[in-house]
């Protein structure tokens, strides 16, 4: 982390690219020193950076990790490493870079010492425990306390995760507290939030989201019920409740390189039409697929591309060619993930924000009808995909294990996993992978068939990053800690 500080004013120039004739961009102050650059600039900036790295590296190795997506044999060149977990210290080292280089440009604003930026700030701390949270699930233990002092402290201390969980919720607390007794003059963001567009009142409803989380990830502690159980009931005080819309991330997207949608960018199309090396190598999963059209679920359609001549063709992870001696083709990824060079970077979902609760509902963390919340989430999922709320009901009405709630007495924990393994295909890998991780659903889940070890990871390493510049301070690690180390939360 020793030179992280210093590549944080990098970060401004991809939106410098997406907004060099915006207004609120002409500034007077150097853009290349983080410390002078005004709340308003930085603010979509680091928000733009943020969505960028989930949506495309972090959501690509949780999609491999919860096996959505697999190789085409025409290209089995590609993702070798993450087909046989091959996890190490330079195994997605880049994320671990990348969240900090983000988490510090949102301090940059949380720290601002100039009058009038409550909302500014309430909203950076919000997106600073929104990544730090991911830092603390892929790592574990992770500079904290010491990591933003910028050149007053270049080698920073790690701190207990569970510690950097418990601070996260009080972050959040303040964070809402700022915006609901912001001054009435206080700036509004609306022209420079390219989330929630100054909505404020939907900013404490997604922080609320987040600390819900936070909490369910813990729910299997039992030395964490009563903490639980006192933060929601915190949340239900407070009165705002949790999203019911996509919080999603989009400048201004336009078909132009470099300036569109970087989902779509990668796995899409170019310009021109052409697929994406990407977009030729990505296919889905032969059981993935097979699972979505035994259960009648018309997501299927959405997520994955049919194949020539109509149907759908998956081919597990290492697999060679399993349909002949002839190559054929197999579904990439949908219309419902790829849409446009234009569309929304997702966040967080409303379907996971609805799943998130049935799931505190059915363990008495807060009152509500789970079945309700449990189908809103599904047909949240449908809608964000392009679907009908009568295709959702359709698919929910099913008397199945695992999609109908009726039918899924006794196995609602499982139906809620496996509906969100389902919300996040293509979405929000890096969460999927979280989540199987905490709650081992959907059950099933087959391991790569080149897989080096006989389970799939569980966690990231610490970077070769780390081991050079704060040697002193990173934890140890061999590569068997991937697999059997597990996150604080994990039980």
């Amino acid at each position: 982390m020793k030179n992280i500080f210093k590549k944080s004013a990098l970060l401004i120039a991809p939106f410098f690219l997406l907004f060099s004739c915006s207004d609120y961009l002409d500034i007077n102050e150097d853009p290349n020193n983080p410390t002078n650059v005004k709340p308003e600039l930085l603010l979509a900036s680091s928000q733009n950076s943020g969505a960028q790295r989930l949506n495309v590296r972090m959501n690509q190795v949780g999609n491999f990790m919860v096996y959505n997506w697999s190789n085409n044999i025409e290209e089995f060149i590609a993702y070798q490493d993450e087909m046989q977990y091959i996890v190490n210290s330079t195994f997605y080292n880049d994320v671990w870079d990348n969240l900090y280089l983000t988490i510090s440009n949102f301090n940059q604003i949380d720290q601002t010492t100039l009058e009038g930026y409550d909302n500014y700030r309430g909203i950076a701390k919000i997106m600073k425990a929104f990544y730090f949270q991911y830092l603390v699930d892929l790592y574990g233990d992770i500079p904290y306390t010491e990591a933003l002092q910028r050149d007053k402290e270049l080698t920073p201390v790690y701190d207990d995760a569970e510690f950097v969980y418990d601070d996260l919720i009080v972050q959040l607390d303040a964070a809402i507290d700022l915006i609901k007794n912001a001054p009435s003059d206080a700036f509004s963001p609306e022209d420079n939030d390219i989330m929630l567009h100054g909505d404020m009142d939907e900013w404490v409803k997604f922080a609320n989201t987040i600390k819900m989380r936070i909490l369910i990830r813990q729910s299997g502690m039992p030395s964490k019920q009563a903490y639980i159980a006192e933060k929601f009931q915190d949340i239900i005080e407070e009165g705002s409740g949790f999203i019911t819309e996509n919080v999603i991330n989009n400048p201004g997207y336009i078909t132009s390189t470099g300036k569109m949608n970087p989902f779509f960018e990668t796995y899409g199309t170019t310009l021109s039409g052409s697929p994406t090396s990407d977009n030729r190598s990505l296919k889905g999963t032969k059981y993935t697929i097979d699972y979505l059209s035994n259960t009648n679920d018309t997501r299927l359609e959405k997520i994955y591309a049919p194949i020539p001549g109509g149907g759908f063709a998956g081919i597990n992870q290492g697999a060679p060619d399993e349909q002949g001696t002839v190559v054929v083709p197999f579904s990439g990824l949908g219309n419902g993930v790829l849409k446009n060079f234009t569309q929304d970077a997702y966040i967080l979902t409303a379907a996971e924000s609805y799943l998130l609760q049935a799931e505190a509902v059915v363990k008495g963390y807060m009152p509500g009808t789970a079945q309700t919340l449990y189908e809103s989430g599904i047909q949240a999922s449908y809608e964000t995909l392009g679907l009908t709320a009568t295709q959702a009901t359709t698919y929910y009405s099913q008397s199945t294990n695992l999609i109908g709630w009726t039918a899924s007495a006794g196995n609602e924990l499982e139906a809620i996993g496996t509906q969100k393994w389902i919300a996040l295909n293509s979405i929000n890998g890096i969460e999927s992978w979280i989540e199987y991780t905490r709650t081992g659903f959907p059950s099933g889940i087959p391991l790569s068939l080149i897989a080096s070890r006989p389970q799939r990871p569980i966690r990231l390493m610490y970077p070769n990053s780390e081991y050079v510049a704060n040697s002193a301070n990173v934890p140890n690690q061999t590569t068997d800690d991937a697999f059997t180390s597990p996150i604080f939360w994990d039980n």
